[in-house]
């Protein structure tokens, strides 16, 4: 069974590491982590994203943009807002994510 790739945003390089290790603890997720819009809309391009993780420190201008370049090249892509709340929460939110039809 291939992985569900996972693209994860944020601005602190400590608290991303955190998240992408923490999605990754599950045997059937891939997270990748990008700390600037650039870099988020890049990796975007070159991996089959189900769900986008926008952590804390991303401001509303971000994440309209992001939201906006995603949305149009991915209709159906998942854009979840997570601000912490540790894994089980974390957990929580990518399942409620990919359960959206």
């Amino acid at each position: 069974m291939e992985k569900i790739q996972i693209l994860v945003v944020g601005r602190h390089p400590e608290i991303l590491a955190t998240v992408v290790r923490l999605v990754n603890n599950n045997p059937d997720w891939n997270a990748t982590g990008c700390l600037s819009d650039e870099e988020a809309i890049a990796a975007f391009g070159e991996q089959d994203f189900k769900v986008v993780l926008l952590g804390g420190g991303v401001d509303e201008y971000s994440e309209n943009k992001l939201n906006n370049h995603f949305c149009g090249l991915k209709p159906e892509i998942k854009i979840v807002q997570h601000f912490g709340g540790g894994s089980g929460l974390l957990s929580a939110e990518i399942y409620e994510a990919l359960s959206k039809n």
